[in-house]
């Protein structure tokens, strides 16, 4: 095999269609769009999904679960990533998405007892698992439930 000799499968590569250039071209006049009705309209066409007017496939099938508009998503963040910080840093959810411990604050942040801390901090944070509450204390880590 040699590359510089590599071509595509015959058919299997076709030039552009160049509607609306004349008679010529054999694509002139309606641009292959037919005569009238919706589709040869500018703008013309139906809606991703529109059946005619029949029912559409996402009404007829059956709807299941149920979506909390009221759910809270927190940004998770483990004990063992804030080894990283030095000692008596005040830890703010601003200070963790700076540092990319975070990608985003979402409705909040929330620590969890996953790793080992061995600097003592001050964590300031949504929601604090039990674990971590142990975790942290245990280092001398002051923790502050942000309201």
């Amino acid at each position: 095999m040699i590359l510089s000799q590599l071509k595509p499968a015959p058919g299997s590569r076709h030039a552009r269609k160049r509607v609306g250039r004349g008679i010529g071209s054999g694509m002139g006049k309606t641009s292959t769009r037919g005569h009238k009705g919706q589709n040869a309209r500018s703008g013309g066409g139906v809606r991703p999904g529109f059946e005619g007017g029949q029912n559409p496939l996402y009404r007829r099938i059956p709807k299941r679960g149920f979506h909390n508009p009221f759910r809270k998503t927190y940004a998770i963040v483990n004990v063992g990533q804030l080894d990283q910080f030095p000692e008596h840093t005040v830890v703010t959810p601003e200070l963790l998405l700076q540092a990319g411990i975070i990608r985003k604050q979402c409705d909040g942040v929330k620590v969890l007892g996953d790793g080992q801390c061995t600097v003592a901090l001050h964590v300031q944070a949504h929601h604090f698992s039990e674990s971590a509450i142990l975790k942290l204390q245990s280092t001398g880590s002051k923790i502050e439930v942000i309201a």
